[in-house]
């Protein structure tokens, strides 16, 4: 697998592969595009996680409010995280982000998953705050760098699962 980067990577965005961007100009970066807060959720009740989903239970969570200005003042633990942009990604790629070094040294940190091929959605991840001192975050602040692979072959079939189209 290798980063698509340069003009493959603009390629992709104009053919809708990241929309709703808050600001291409910015977040577009040389082998990827910067993820941006929408909104943060608590986590409020306990989880479920099974083999085959049938017994699945995602935790309930509760709206984080931004002030006036924008900001959120989060204490340790962690949080549900929504983006800004969508995504849709085509059956010949994979998408793995990794956190923005300003996360990383403010004591915080975003944990995903991978972005199977055919997903569609504006995706969620958990924000993680380790500083015990807490982190104060903006809206639209850049959180992530989401990376685009080239797989070695087509995928058969994109992704189905439960989340597909989430968010829009």
């Amino acid at each position: 697998m290798a980063i698509i980067a340069g003009i493959e990577l603009r390629g992709l965005l104009e053919r809708g592969g990241v929309v709703d961007m808050v600001d291409p100009q910015v977040q577009v970066q040389i082998c990827g595009v910067d993820l941006t807060l929408r909104s943060i959720e608590r986590f409020e009740t306990a989880g479920a996680v099974d083999f085959d989903n049938r017994e699945r239970e995602v935790s309930k969570t509760e709206k984080n409010d931004f002030d006036a200005a924008g900001w959120a003042s989060l204490e340790p633990g962690c949080y549900l995280i929504t983006f800004n942009e969508a995504v849709s990604i085509p059956k010949d790629i994979a998408a793995l982000a990794r956190p923005r070094s300003s996360l990383l040294r403010s004591g915080a940190t975003v944990e995903t998953a991978l972005w199977d091929p055919g997903y569609r959605g504006r995706s969620q991840s958990l924000l993680v705050v380790f500083n015990p001192a807490g982190l104060r975050v903006k809206r639209n602040a850049r959180l992530i760098q989401l990376a685009f692979y080239r797989l070695s072959a087509i995928s058969d079939k994109g992704y189905e699962g439960a989340y597909q189209n989430e968010n829009l």
